[in-house]
Parts: C-alpha cells; structure tokens; sequence
C-alpha cells in the first residue's frame, strides 16, 4: 500500500521530510536562464530551465528525503509547457525512488470529481480497452468542502490503483480560521468535524503501519490544533506545510508525530530550493552551487525534526 511505502522511505532515511518544488523562474539561477533564453524568451523556454533546476535538486537530495510534492499551480501558470513541466518533474521524481504528492487541491461533484480522480489517480480510457495514466503521481492534495460525493471517487481510486490523498483539514495560512476554527452546536471547530470525516472516510484503506492511505493536511502554524487532530485522527497521516518560510518551526511540528515519530511528514518548499539565496548559504555557495545549499539546507532541516523530536521524548 502506498502509505506503506511512503512510511517505510520515511523511516530508512531517518527523514519525515518532503521536498516542496514550487518553483517559478525567478526562483532559477541566471546562468540556467541564460543557457535557456539565449535565443529568445518564450514559455517553452523557460518551462526548459525549471525542469533543469527541479531535476538538479532532486539529484542533490533524493538520498536524503523520501518524498517530493510539486504545486501545480506553480506548473499551470506556465500553460501547456508547464502542465508537461510538472509531469517530467513527477516521472523524474520517481525514476530516483521518491514518492510523489501532486499539490493540486482538486474537487468538484459527482462526475467532475470522478474526471479529476481519474486524471490523477487512475488510468483514462481511450478506446478498445486501452487506459493510460495522465499524470504520474502518488498521493493528491484534495478539498472536501463539497463533502463525501466530491470525494468518494478519490478514495474510490486509492483502492483500486493503489494511490493516496491528503485532504485540506487545518490549513497554514492566517486566514483559514475565518472558516475553519469557526465553532458549530455541538461546540466543534469545523476542522475537527472534517478531521473526524477525513478519519472515517479512510478506513478501507488502512496499511500495515495503522495508517490509511487517506491523509489529512494540517498546517504546522497552528501546534495547538495540530496535536488535538493526532489526538483524535489516530489512522489517519499528516501532510505539514508551513516549516521554513511560512515561519514555523520544529518544535511546532513535533506535535503532528505519534509517540513512535511516525504520523507526519513535513513539506518545505522556498527554504530549500531558494536556500542559495538566503542569508543563510549566499556567502557559502555561489549561485551555480544552488544545488548543493539545497542538499545542506534539506540536511539542516531533517537535523532540525530530529533534535527537536528527541527533546520533546
């Protein structure tokens, strides 16, 4: 089972972390753009040099993390050139042994969901018997705003293609509590009842670790809620934005982790891929070594989780 894998990655590298590529040009060294660009700027081009850059960081962590989530969004604003940016990225991924989460917050009713689930998920039918895969990913980030219609096909295509989700629980930004902290009759925040949902609608899935295969998302901005939801959602694995760049720390993290360090992995995305940038590692590494702050930046991370998981033992 997939969260199987993913859980037994985590553990033989001693790394509950994931590789967040949300990455746009800017991000991109110039001497990558200049060998890119030298004739011309387009999109094609410049979806050319973010392949260049993913796949050059993935080769400089891909011993050291167990997991890569990539943005669609980060893809789609590049057009048709981004969509196949974002799949060469996956399948790159992949060919190194990583797990891949496509970050692309998909839902709709009924059918629509049924279209996305098969997108991502599943295979398509074209004709004669003949279905392929569109796009090559392990698990999906979901939204459950629509309820269990919008999300049945998913879980649905967890089961039959051995895939994943990580649906929107407790988000990273300061504004979800408009939504999401607000208290209901029964005196439960909203995301405490979609975390109760999330908990039920993965029990068919459930590996040999404990965990089901349907994981939630919860900001670590929030450490209060993050450990009432690993209090409550006992089979359920966590998906941890908000390390690094959004602010949070460790220790905020820490709390997203069951008693045996498993229940959670962490993404950071900007702290790692833009680490040469940073005052950081600018001074140590020049910009055509973007890679290899990305490595110590990804080192300094898993060392940070590590300290701070056994200070709290």
């Amino acid at each position: 089972m997939i969260i199987d894998k993913l859980i037994e990655r985590s553990v033989a590298k001693q790394n509950p972390t994931v590789l967040g590529l949300d990455t746009r040009i800017e991000y991109v060294p110039e001497h990558i753009k200049r060998q890119y660009f030298a004739s011309g700027v387009d999109m094609k081009m410049a979806c050319e040099a973010i392949l260049e850059f993913n796949c050059s960081i993935i080769d400089a962590v891909y011993d050291i993390v167990p997991a890569v989530k990539i943005q669609m969004a980060y893809y789609e604003m590049y057009g048709f050139y981004g969509i196949k940016c974002f799949n060469d990225t996956a399948r790159y991924a992949k060919s190194k042994g990583l797990i891949v989460i496509g970050d692309v917050k998909r839902n709709d009713i009924g059918a629509t969901a049924q279209a996305y689930a098969t997108a991502y998920l599943g295979q398509t039918f074209i004709d004669d018997g003949v279905a392929q895969n569109a796009f090559d990913v392990d698990f999906i980030t979901v939204n459950p705003y629509l309820g269990f219609d919008g999300i049945k096909p998913f879980v649905d295509a967890c089961k039959a293609y051995d895939k994943g989700l990580f649906i929107l629980v407790k988000t990273s930004n300061p504004s979800s509590g408009q939504i999401q902290d607000v208290v209901t009759r029964d005196g439960k925040s909203i995301y405490q009842i979609v975390g109760q949902l999330v908990e039920e609608w993965g029990q068919d899935v459930i590996g040999q670790f404990g965990y089901s295969a349907v994981g939630a998302v919860v900001g670590a901005t929030y450490p209060e809620q993050l450990l009432r939801l690993r209090q409550d959602m006992k089979h359920t694995y966590f998906l941890v934005p908000g390390y690094g760049a959004q602010g949070a720390s460790a220790e905020d993290i820490i709390n997203g982790f069951d008693e045996h360090g498993l229940g959670a992995i962490v993404n950071a995305s900007r702290s790692i891929i833009c680490a040469y940038k940073s005052d950081k590692w600018s001074k140590a590494f020049k910009p055509e070594e973007f890679y290899q702050a990305a490595r110590c930046e990804a080192i300094d991370m898993r060392n940070d989780i590590a300290t701070a998981m056994i200070m709290k033992r």
